[in-house]
Parts: C-alpha cells; sequence; structure tokens
C-alpha cells in the first residue's frame, strides 16, 4: 500500500480501532527512524565521494549510531545495519590512507 494512503477498517470493535490507531503511531516512528538513518548516510557518502575527510570524520559516529539505533528498533535488520556500517567504516578508512599517501 502506498505511503498516505488511509487504511480501511471493517470491524468497528474497540480493539480493532486501537490497534488502527497504534499501527499509524508506530508507522511514523518507524519512518522517521528510517528517514534519519538515510539523510546521515546519504551526508556520509556526500563527504566520502567530495574527499572531505574532516566532514567525514565528524558524520562517521552519529551516522554508525543512527544505523545501531535503527537495527535495535527493528526498523533495519542486524545484517544489513552491519554490511551499511562495514562498508561507511571501510570507505572512511580508504579516505584517510589516501590522503596520508
Amino acid at each position: 500500500m502506498p505511503q498516505g494512503t488511509p487504511t480501511k477498517v471493517k470491524k468497528r470493535k474497540k480493539s480493532v480501532l486501537k490497534r488502527a490507531r497504534q499501527s499509524k503511531i508506530l508507522a511514523a516512528i518507524n519512518r522517521a527512524n528510517q528517514t534519519r538513518v538515510r539523510s546521515k548516510m546519504k551526508r556520509m557518502r556526500a563527504a566520502l565521494a567530495a574527499k572531505d575527510a574532516t566532514a567525514a570524520a565528524n558524520l562517521l559516529r552519529p551516522t554508525l549510531s543512527a544505523i545501531d539505533r535503527a537495527a535495535s528498533k527493528g526498523v533495519l535488520p542486524e545484517n544489513t545495519a552491519n554490511r551499511y556500517k562495514s562498508r561507511l567504516t571501510l570507505a572512511f578508512n580508504h579516505l584517510g590512507a589516501a590522503t596520508k599517501a
């Protein structure tokens, strides 16, 4: 179902209505967490692409922290989070080695 599409609640039981309200709230929280991770990763990748070592160094810890937080909340699968962290760290280390040489 596309984002923002209202869900149709057929039953009018109290528990069904409450569950529908909860799912809307949880979906909004999950979307916010996912957006936070994606935007931080975008900024980090932009800094790496621009070969800006200081910006990348300042962004690395918050980005990894956001990825960990999203994985702990179940927004990202654990293996996906580990893969993202590994690739960002490798790229950052490669950037640091390239600037020293």
